[in-house]
């Protein structure tokens, strides 16, 4: 990039900063780099900078880099969620597409700091990972890089079934006493158990051993396996954590895909309306614009759903009917403090629950449809069905709902799992290629209990075949 331009895109931060700030956006301390392609797509592939290497980031990688190639897919920025924030911006951009992706940056960075969900998220995320990635290498140099690829192979096919809202079980516990756990009385592990005992009451026979373990169904599966699997390495229990905690850093981005990107591109309309542009980049920036908002005959535009629920809100607190006015005491021209509330308390099923309405759902003209025999077709355009449909899929960030319902099955330490099914099917042909991959982990038989066809369906991997049988 010239020097002049370097210099004119310095100005434009600073401006749209300080447009960003007297609308009232609160973001962390910025750091822009333009960087170019290949490493942009490089780290919208790793979805880090900094990350270990896995043969499923390269095929990502070529996959991002044959639709730029063909010019189907242009990434123009990549927003990484630490304090401070990072951005990366594509060399080749012009100036409007920078000051485009400027306002759109900040916003998210707005997003990631104040949203609820995004709380709990660590800000040193690019530290740990690369960390972590050093740590693998020597795993590798140690081990075998096989070996290592192996187990990563195992451990990513199943890396979405955390629970990342544990730390609410833990604080609910440690609020009622919990924090010492159960009397381990009937069922100590070494023959001096007991002397730790000393100083805590006697329970007068009163505890019992569990008959189940876990006592109560688990959701983290990465956990459990993470700390009851009997035959892992001490390495593979740190592969299994890095894993995880990668996963729960991603995870409150699942959740609000269509809320942050409707965030962000409501606030980069707004900023680039109060910029003094003259007729070319007023042309090259709706042009721009118009892009991102595009709907798409087959799926959901996260960027145009979130702007215009944002879009409504705000206008409905703004101009709220009598019957609102009488029946929720809206006063009117709220709609700016309202969608700050949003922001900062929903996702995205809370997101469209609330606010998807009647309205929205024939003016984008939304539907759901599915496929019958060699077409799709739509199957309901009623506005309630619709919303529920887009809810249903979205439901914890768009996965199974599996947990371990018994981690010593027939007493034999067999790992058995329980899909909860709320009327969405598993795909089979992916659940028989991962079982094995659970049982590489788990080292013992597993089972995974869910509906199919209406009807109870065990599936059963015993190290050598999967077989399935109605229960």
């Amino acid at each position: 990039m010239a020097r002049d331009e370097l210099r004119q895109l310095e100005e434009a931060v600073k401006e749209i900063m300080a447009k960003a700030r007297e609308c009232g956006l609160d973001f962390y301390d910025m750091y822009f780099e333009i960087v170019p392609a290949e490493i942009i797509y490089t780290f919208g592939a790793y979805g880090m900078p900094t990350r270990f290497s896995h043969w499923t980031f390269g095929k990502a990688y070529h996959k991002m880099k044959t639709q730029y190639d063909y010019n189907l897919m242009r990434i123009y920025e990549m927003v990484i969620n630490t304090d401070p924030c990072y951005a990366f911006l594509l060399e080749g951009n012009s100036l409007i597409q920078n000051k485009l992706v400027i306002a759109h940056v900040l916003a998210h960075s707005d997003f990631f700091k104040n949203n609820v969900y995004f709380r709990h998220t660590s800000r040193q995320m690019v530290e740990s990972m690369a960390s972590a990635a050093e740590r693998f290498r020597g795993y590798e140099l140690k081990y075998g890089r096989e070996a290592v690829e192996s187990f990563l192979d195992a451990v990513i096919s199943i890396q979405e079934h955390v629970d990342p809202y544990r730390y609410i079980k833990a604080a609910r516990e440690k609020r009622h006493g919990g924090e010492e756990g159960p009397c381990r009385c009937s069922h100590r592990e070494t023959p001096y158990d007991d002397l730790w005992e000393l100083d805590r009451p006697a329970c007068a026979g009163q505890c019992r051993k569990p008959r189940k373990f876990p006592a109560e169904p688990e959701k983290d599966l990465l956990l459990f396996i993470m700390e009851y699997a009997r035959d892992l390495e001490d390495w593979q229990r740190d592969v299994i954590s890095v894993i995880r905690q990668e996963m729960l850093y991603f995870w409150p981005q699942l959740e609000t895909k269509i809320m942050n990107e409707g965030w962000a591109t409501y606030w980069h309309l707004r900023i680039m309306r109060e910029l003094d542009l003259n007729e070319a980049e007023a042309v090259e920036f709706a042009k721009m614009h118009a892009e991102i908002i595009q709907p798409s005959r087959l799926r959901l535009n996260p960027y145009l759903l979130g702007l215009k629920i944002f879009e409504d809100i705000e206008r409905r607190w703004d101009n709220p009917s009598e019957e609102e006015r009488r029946k929720f005491g809206r006063k009117g021209q709220e709609g700016r403090k309202k969608i700050f509330e949003v922001r900062e308390q929903e996702n995205d099923v809370s997101f469209l629950r609330n606010y998807l309405t009647r309205e929205l759902v024939e003016e984008m003209d939304l539907y759901l449809y599915k496929k019958m025999g060699h077409e799709w077709r739509v199957t309901d355009k009623d506005w309630e069905a619709v919303r529920d449909g887009i809810v249903a899929g979205l439901v914890n960030g768009g996965f199974p709902y599996i947990v371990v319902d018994d981690g010593d099955y027939q007493k034999r330490g067999e790992l058995y799992l329980r899909h909860c099914y709320e009327g969405m099917e598993l795909d089979v042909y992916y659940l028989e290629r991962t079982l094995p991959y659970v049982y590489t982990l788990w080292g013992r038989p597993v089972h995974l209990e869910t509906v199919l066809d209406g009807k109870k369906v065990l599936f059963t991997f015993n190290g050598e075949r999967v077989t399935r049988k109605v229960i």
